[in-house]
């Protein structure tokens, strides 16, 4: 037999083989992109992973963060981090918002102030429903005047205590006067870092581009609609139909420990380096 007679014999095996092999390679690329990170099991109000914190500091952090909840129902929650396993902190950050439901479900009215050493990344994640008061520029500046200074010379357990009090401060003005410094921050300007966060934001959607084609195509195998616009549909539904509301159940459970309330998060918020 010819080589040629054996090409034409084989040719259309190794077409299959080779589609199948591509469109194993691209449902798999999809999968790894949208795979959730290894989280930290949801302890307590302070998850120091990381162990940044003496038992004084922790403690004290705790008792405010009860007093917050139980005060205005808005939970905040103190994370440590030892790695964010290659995942860019603020990718990071509204996954675990999500994974542990911090904040009620009716209100979203959760936040997240995340330290990962390691990296050297701070972030403070903010729910839906916190947005308004707990603006990107009003989180960036915290961070820039109250978590940096202290983390750049070691000063973890003073950064952490003031980024708390800053935040806790804020949530806990009345709702006008909240919202007038969140607006006094945003037309501050100068520490909002919007040449990165425009870069993050083009990054981002040139990866939603590249995900939703590579959907599309592997839906002519499969069928069905995209995991992507399904994601993308719930989101928009979210945010026509969710409440800004401020709950006032706690997140202490009969038993004595911590949970979340349900709360969901889309990315508000700010990070800094350093």
């Amino acid at each position: 037999m010819t080589v040629n007679a054996l090409l034409r014999r084989t040719g259309a095996r190794a077409r299959l083989l080779m589609l199948a092999a591509l469109t194993l390679w691209a449902v798999l690329g999809v999968t790894a992109a949208w795979a959730e990170p290894t989280f930290p099991a949801l302890s307590g109000r302070v998850v120091d992973q990381a162990r940044l914190l003496d038992d004084p500091t922790e403690t004290a952090v705790t008792q405010k963060l009860a007093a917050l909840e139980a005060d205005t129902g808005d939970q905040l929650m103190v994370v440590t981090i030892d790695s964010l396993q290659g995942y860019e902190i603020e990718d990071y950050g509204y996954r675990l918002g999500r994974h542990w439901g911090i904040g009620q479900k009716e209100g979203d009215n959760g936040v997240l102030l995340i330290i990962a050493p390691n990296e050297r990344k701070v972030r403070i994640e903010v729910g839906y429903g916190l947005e308004p008061i707990l603006t990107d520029a009003l989180s960036a500046q915290i961070i820039q005047t109250r978590a940096l200074p202290a983390f750049r010379t070691g000063g973890y357990r003073q950064g952490i205590s003031d980024t708390v009090d800053a935040i806790d401060q804020q949530l806990r003005l009345d709702p006008a006067e909240a919202q007038a410094r969140a607006e006094a921050a945003d037309a501050g300007g100068p520490d909002v870092p919007v040449w990165p966060m425009l870069v993050i934001f083009l990054v981002f959607v040139f990866l939603f581009l590249g995900l939703l084609g590579a959907a599309s195509r592997g839906r002519k195998h499969k069928g069905g609609v995209s995991p992507i616009l399904i994601w993308a549909a719930s989101e928009a539904l979210r945010n026509n139909g969710g409440g800004s509301g401020r709950s006032s159940r706690g997140g202490w459970s009969g038993g004595g420990g911590f949970s979340g309330g349900g709360g969901s998060f889309g990315g508000g918020g700010a990070s800094g380096g350093w």
